[in-house]
């Protein structure tokens, strides 16, 4: 996740920088997902090991939805503290 230095217009580095956050809140809530257990099946009806390779996939799509959905607001203070340590304001 390199984010390239310091260069062109203000409103672009931010749109950037907004961009990473939000993955950020994709990876965070993606691995919530996984410990919560969502979605996983025992018994009969689980889909055993093939299910297990590809419930990640899943979590990350989930994940990904919710923060375009307006997530938790994760992305926006991950978002300001990047602004404030580039401006050094932090």
């Amino acid at each position: 996740m390199d984010i390239p230095p310091i260069s062109g217009t203000a409103p672009a580095r931010e749109v950037l920088l907004m961009t990473k956050a939000k993955e950020l809140e994709v990876t965070f809530l993606s691995e919530m997902l996984g410990h919560s257990g969502l979605g996983e099946l025992d018994g009969a009806f689980g889909g055993g090991q093939g299910e297990a390779q590809f419930a990640s996939f899943l979590r990350q799509e989930q994940a990904r939805l919710i923060v375009q959905g307006g997530g938790l607001g994760l992305a926006e203070l991950i978002f300001k503290a990047m602004t404030e340590a580039e401006n050094g304001t932090a």
